[in-house]
C-alpha cells in the first residue's frame, strides 16, 4: 500500500484522525519490520501486511473511541507483545508518556527496535510480569490510562491494570464478542480492587466480520495492597 492512503482515509472515516506523512511513514515502516522480524521471531499471528494495518494499527487507534480526542498523560501497556496498542497511539499522540510492560525477551527487543528508529520519546520499556511492578513505587497508582489487549480473562486483566492506575484512572481493555459477558465475569474482581466498568463501546473493523469491545473501567477506590498477586496467581486463581 504505497505511502499508506488507504490506512489514512480508513483513520479519517473510522476515527476522525487526521495522519501526517510522517506519522504515515512511520506506520509503513514498522509494518515491513514486523513482516521481517517476524520471519526471524514469529512474533505476532497476523504477518500480511492488509492485516496488520487493520488488525493491529487500526485496532490499536480504536482505543481513542474510550480515551477521547487528544489524550494526554500516562499510559501503561501491559502485555504489549509487538507494541499493541501502545505504540500506534504514541505514534499518533506523542505527548502521551508511554510505558510498555511484556515478559518475552524476543518481543521487547523489538518495541526497543521500533521505539529507537523512530525516534520516540517517553516512551519506557520494561522486560518483567506485570505482576511484579504493580507493587513498584514507580509504577503502582501513577497512571492515567492502562491497556490491555486481550491477553487474558477479563477478572484476570482487572487484577493486572487497576492497581497501576490512579484514583479517576481508565482502564481499556480490548475484547471480542464476548466482551459483554465478560464484563460481567470481572464484577465482582472489580469490586475487590476498586473499579467499575464505566462503558462497553462496540468496535467495527473492516474486513473483521466479528464484534470487538472496548470494556472502559474506571478507578473508583484505592486497590488493596495485597495485590495483584504473585505471578501466576491471577491466571491460576482469577477473583470472583
Amino acid at each position: 500500500m504505497i505511502g499508506y492512503e488507504g490506512f489514512a482515509k480508513t483513520a479519517s472515516s473510522l476515527l476522525g484522525l487526521k495522519l501526517n506523512p510522517r506519522q504515515l511513514e512511520a506506520f509503513e515502516w514498522y509494518a515491513s519490520e514486523l513482516v521481517e522480524w517476524d520471519r526471524r521471531f514469529n512474533l505476532t499471528a497476523v504477518t500480511d501486511l492488509h492485516g496488520i494495518e487493520v488488525k493491529h494499527f487500526l485496532d490499536s487507534l480504536t482505543c481513542l473511541q474510550g480515551m477521547g480526542p487528544g489524550p494526554a498523560g500516562r499510559m501503561i501497556d501491559v502485555g504489549t507483545g509487538a507494541g499493541f496498542p501502545g505504540l500506534p497511539l504514541k505514534i499518533v499522540f506523542p505527548r502521551l508518556e508511554l510505558t510498555l510492560v511484556e515478559s518475552i525477551g524476543k518481543k521487547v527487543e523489538f518495541c526497543r527496535h521500533v521505539v529507537r528508529s523512530l525516534r520516540l520519546e517517553g516512551v519506557e520499556i520494561v522486560h518483567d510480569r506485570v505482576e511484579r511492578i504493580g507493587h513498584q513505587s514507580e509504577h503502582r497508582g501513577v497512571y492515567d490510562w492502562a491497556l490491555a489487549r486481550a491477553v487474558a480473562s477479563m477478572p484476570v486483566l482487572v487484577e493486572y491494570i487497576l492497581p497501576l492506575l490512579k484514583l479517576g484512572g481508565r482502564g481499556i481493555i480490548q475484547k471480542g464478542d464476548m466482551g459483554p459477558a465478560e464484563a460481567h465475569t470481572a464484577e465482582g474482581a472489580l469490586r475487590i480492587l476498586g473499579g467499575r466498568v464505566d462503558q462497553l463501546i462496540p468496535i467495527e473493523l473492516p474486513t473483521v466480520v466479528e464484534c470487538r469491545y472496548l470494556v472502559v473501567v474506571v478507578k473508583n477506590a484505592a486497590t488493596p495492597d495485597k495485590y495483584p498477586r504473585r505471578p501466576g496467581i491471577p491466571g491460576k486463581r482469577p477473583l470472583k
